[in-house]
């Protein structure tokens, strides 16, 4: 049985190529059973999200072909239009590949975890489709297991690497929990958003979520503890607000110097952060000369985001080390698959031997034979029987292949520094 990954992600294909190949949730059930039947494939599952769609099957033959043809055909491309920007990776290499994407070390973000939990979702559906087998299954469980040890054992993901988790991080420096604070959020964008469901992971006690447009802000309420105001109404709740995250795309300051400090003499000199995380600046850069107010641009995070980075690429040459540890076992084990056929069939043909040295000492000991003398003899012949076969093809190999023969057998049988014996043919 082979194994193969197909796909293409953000470092092959531009963003109008990949979300036409997306397999959405409504869809994977039917595209892996059209795929199982079509495809060529035994077992399969798809990992389709906005940065990569990865097939991940296995199969008698690998016939990248017909997998090409049903993929390409699926999305209504020719295959000369999506094949530039597809990548295939055949057995160890659809492994390392598939520990890689678990880990967080092929994302677009180096270490991200959410990928994790899409490759999770990825197995679900396909075991709900019924097109995952053993081999499929022990990889996805398999790399589950390596996500987690990487975690544990490198620092891949204890170094935040987007500016509003960066700028959260550094407000739990100057507060330590948040879990009795009240968050200020200004705009209503992907990075507010971001920084909202980070403080709601968190716990943060309460949100305020002020934007130009009230029906934005307060959308991104919905299953938060939080409660949106306007632009206009920020003086009144600014004072208070432990901590302000904002990033519009004013031209002008939204908060001024005089506002804040306003707001830091009705707190009673308790501390403000401030994450000014817009370009230009929402917050009037003279507001961080007052005393018990912390304020951090989005130059401030990237200098620490890139020594983040940094760390993040040290934590992944050692990832990289226990994936290849681990792809090694995981092949050990598919390579070991092979046997089993062997080792069925050595078993099958024990237990006829078992079998008929049984039904002939129960015989013997119908007609009156001595138990004792039956017992022996019973088991001298089920030996004899069992070392006939390998005994007679040791000695019948040519001089060429007796010494590997003789090798084999030693270890087969595990003799080691066993003392020879003097030669003894056995009964046939």
């Amino acid at each position: 049985m082979a194994l193969l990954a197909l796909g293409l992600n953000h470092a092959t294909a531009p963003l109008d190529i990949r979300e036409k190949v997306v397999f959405g949730d409504e869809i994977v059930g039917d595209a892996l059973r059209d795929l199982k039947k079509h495809g060529g494939v035994a077992e399969a599952a798809i990992l389709s999200t906005c940065n990569r769609t990865e097939i991940y099957c296995s199969h008698e033959l690998r016939d990248l072909d017909r997998l090409l043809d049903w993929l390409t055909g699926y999305h209504g491309f020719r295959r000369a239009e999506l094949q530039p920007y597809l990548y295939s990776h055949p057995d160890a290499r659809a492994v390392k590949h598939m520990l890689r994407v678990a880990s967080g070390l092929d994302s677009m973000i180096l270490g991200e975890p959410q990928v994790l939990g899409q490759l999770k979702n990825a197995y679900n559906r396909a075991v709900d489709s019924g097109s995952i087998g053993q081999l499929l299954g022990r990889l996805f469980q398999h790399s589950f297991m390596v996500a987690k040890e990487i975690r544990s054992n490198t620092a891949i993901g204890r170094h935040p690497v987007s500016v509003a988790y960066a700028a959260i991080r550094l407000a739990q420096q100057i507060f330590g929990d948040l879990s009795e604070r009240t968050a200020l959020l200004i705009g209503a964008g992907e990075t507010i958003e971001l920084a909202a469901r980070h403080l709601h992971d968190l716990a943060v006690d309460r949100m305020i979520i002020a934007n130009r447009t009230l029906e934005r802000s307060q959308r991104l309420t919905i299953g938060m503890n939080a409660f949106a105001i306007s632009l206009q109404d920020i003086p009144a709740h600014l004072d208070e607000a432990d901590i302000i995250f904002s990033a519009t795309a004013s031209p002008l300051p939204i908060l001024g110097k005089g506002a804040i400090e306003n707001a830091i003499r009705k707190r009673r000199r308790r501390p403000i952060f401030i994450a000014d995380l817009a370009v230009p600046r929402d917050v009037e850069p003279e507001a961080g000369e007052l005393e018990d107010v912390y304020l951090y641009t989005v130059d401030d995070l990237k200098e620490v985001i890139e020594e983040n980075l940094r760390n993040r690429r040290e934590a992944a040459v050692q990832a990289e080390e226990i994936i290849d540890t681990h792809v090694q076992h995981f092949m050990d084990w598919m390579d070991s698959l092979d046997a089993i056929p062997t080792i069925r069939a050595i078993r099958t043909q024990a237990e006829r031997m078992q079998d008929q040295v049984a039904e002939a000492a129960l015989v013997k000991l119908k007609q009156g034979g001595d138990p004792e003398q039956v017992l022996t003899e019973a088991v001298r012949s089920l030996a004899n029987k069992l070392i006939h076969a390998p005994s007679a093809e040791l000695r019948n190999a040519g001089p060429e292949r007796r010494q590997e023969f003789l090798q084999v057998a030693r270890k087969l049988f595990r003799l080691g520094n066993f003392p020879d014996l003097p030669p003894q043919d056995p009964e046939t």
